[in-house]
């Protein structure tokens, strides 16, 4: 206890980095589902995948059968996703974080069944699984 009392600011910087390394993990409300899980829906035909990537990012490597939204136009355009709402929607970015707003866009839109990608377009490179190019 005499410890903290004395470098109570060395302590407070390490709660506050401490807290700083959780906060991404902390606020990403939402489901994910892994490059395996989103094979199987993709095979059983009940997933849409959108990838609000940017267009140059999308053209160099993507999801089969993906369309692309980017993210900054997705809640002007999220109306050509209308006939996919009893689908589930896989939502694809690089990394897996961006991803999180674009699910609340599509959830607010009615979606019921909305799910990240989890590490994004790079976790399923590292996984092997195909690319479209």
């Amino acid at each position: 206890m005499k410890f903290i009392i004395d470098h109570f600011l060395l302590v407070g910087i390490a709660v506050l980095s401490g807290g700083a390394l959780l906060w991404p993990v902390l606020t990403q409300r939402g489901k994910k589902a892994s490059p395996q899980q989103v094979t199987l829906l993709i095979n059983r035909g009940k997933a849409t995948i959108v990838d609000v990537r940017d267009a140059a990012a999308f053209g160099e490597g993507h999801l089969p059968d993906a369309r692309n939204i980017p993210l900054g136009e997705l809640d002007k355009r999220r109306g050509e996703l209308e006939k996919f709402k009893n689908r589930t929607a896989v939502v694809v970015c690089q990394k897996g974080t961006r991803a999180f707003g674009a699910a609340k866009i599509l959830e607010k839109a009615g979606f019921a069944d909305v799910v990240v990608l989890d590490g994004g377009i790079d976790a399923w490179k590292t996984q092997g699984m195909p690319i479209t190019k």
